[in-house]
This record gives C-alpha cells, structure tokens and sequence, in this order.
C-alpha cells in the first residue's frame, strides 16, 4: 500500500534540532524530512541520549527549530496560537501529575480544557466525548477512582483518554510505557494501534520497546548518529536501518526474525 492517497497531518522540511546557549549551538539533528500521515500508529526509537525527546518537543512547538520547518495540516507550526494548537495536538508526557487526587473523569475532563469557556464549564457535547474516550480505552470501571488509587499502567490509559477527549489530529507521547512491565508494554502499545486505526487519529510515541514497534507500527522513525529515517518497518528491516541503530560489540538485528538478539 502507497502512502500518496493519504492525508498528511505534521510533515517536516530539512528540519534541524538541538539546542542554542549565548555561546555556541548545538545540534543535535539535521536535515529531518519525515512525514506523519492521518490514522498511523508511528514510532520513533533510537539509541539513549539520540535525541527522541528534542525531536518530539520541537515537533510539538515546546521548543524551537533551530532550521527548516514544520507544518501542521499544512499551515507553519509557528503560526499557530497555543491555544489554537491545543485543538490540534495533545501531548502526553513523562512528566508527573500536578495532583493525583482528581478523580479520573476529572482528568481526562481536563483534555476539554481548549474548548470550554473561561470558567471551565462543561457542556452535553464535552460530556459525550469525555464518555466516549473512557470507553474507548476501557476506563468505565474506574472513572470515580482518584488517580493516586492507580497503577502506572492503569493511570497511563487515562492520559491517552485525557488526550483523546481532547479531540485532536495528532496524538504525540513521549516514552508511553515506562516504569511498566512488559505485559503493560504491550497493552498500552496495542491499544495505541488500536485507537489509530478506530479514531483515524495520527498517534506518534517515542519507545525503547522497538521489537514490540515494529511489530504494531504502521511506520516507524528511527534515529542514528548519522541520519533520521522514516519507513514503513518492512521497508526499514530491507534497507538495514535497525543493524546500525546500536555498536555492535554486544546486540545484533535479526533481519530474517525482525529482532534484537544477545551475541
């Protein structure tokens, strides 16, 4: 299946990332042309310190490019209000709750935020698609439990349902399955491909849990020391991208098994 009949929501022009002090910059990545099309499970993995995490907050105008460009549904990111990007993007990040004592209706009611009015108020229409995304991540049973009741697994499907009632094309997560073991890993991963494919939303997610992304990616990106690249997994087991993702001394990529192994 070709990628040319798909509508692209974010997309990137020699785009270069990193990072600039009084005295010098620098960079962490150039010349990134990638392409995240519409109801696509993404990942983006790479080695520790690569720079997955600089890549996801400059695509989500956390922080700014130092080259080239991004576009979101075709309009320059940088010309987007934060609060107009809000009804865009969602983020989900590692980063802890403010306070776990919400309960998690409350939460994932806080995605609702762009749209309400000054005071907060929710209406009928914000109540539905809040009901909607607790269903669609299989949350009903816990939606009047506080949030420090939870585990981590259980508290990370509210934050993709917060992200989701948001209401957005594009979904961005950074790290989703940390601190979870490799049950949940695989839980969460799977519900991500699941939403894809049922919400027909863009969902990228960085991970270091790359046996498990390219088997569920439609589409992964993967960065190196020398390049970003971006394919179908298929395509980037063919061209051999995974066997310089780490030094070779103590892991190997399996191109016939699509795996890592142990030498």
């Amino acid at each position: 299946m070709t990628k040319t009949n798909k509508h692209i929501i974010l997309n990137t022009e020699n785009l270069t990332i990193g990072y600039t002090s009084k005295k010098k910059k620098t960079v962490i990545a150039n010349t990134i042309n990638i392409e995240l099309n519409q109801g696509e499970l993404i990942g983006l993995v790479g080695a520790n310190g690569i720079g997955k995490s600089t890549l996801l907050r400059t695509l989500s105008s956390i922080q700014s490019p130092l080259d080239g460009s991004i576009y979101l549904n075709e309009k320059p990111l940088e010309k987007f209000p934060l609060t107009e990007l809000a009804k865009h993007m969602s983020l989900v990040l590692t980063e802890q709750l403010i306070s776990k004592n919400l309960t998690v209706f409350e939460l994932i009611a806080l995605g609702r935020q762009p749209y309400t009015n000054w005071v907060g108020n929710l209406s009928e229409y914000d109540i539905d698609i809040i009901e909607k995304a607790i269903q669609q991540t299989n949350l009903s049973e816990l939606k009047n439990r506080r949030c420090f009741e939870l585990s981590d697994g259980q508290l990370q499907k509210v934050m993709i349902a917060r992200a989701l009632a948001q209401d957005t094309d594009l979904i961005i997560l950074d790290e989703p399955t940390t601190h979870l073991d490799m049950y949940h890993k695989a839980y969460i991963l799977k519900l991500l491909q699941k939403l894809a494919k049922q919400t027909n939303k863009t969902i990228l997610f960085s991970s270091h849990e790359i046996d498990l992304a390219i088997q569920l990616c439609d589409t992964m990106i993967v960065m190196t020391n020398n390049n970003v690249t971006s394919d179908t997994p298929c395509q980037l087991i063919e061209k051999g991208v995974f066997n310089n993702l780490f030094p070779k001394d103590l892991i190997s990529f399996d191109n016939k098994t699509g795996r890592f192994k142990v030498k």
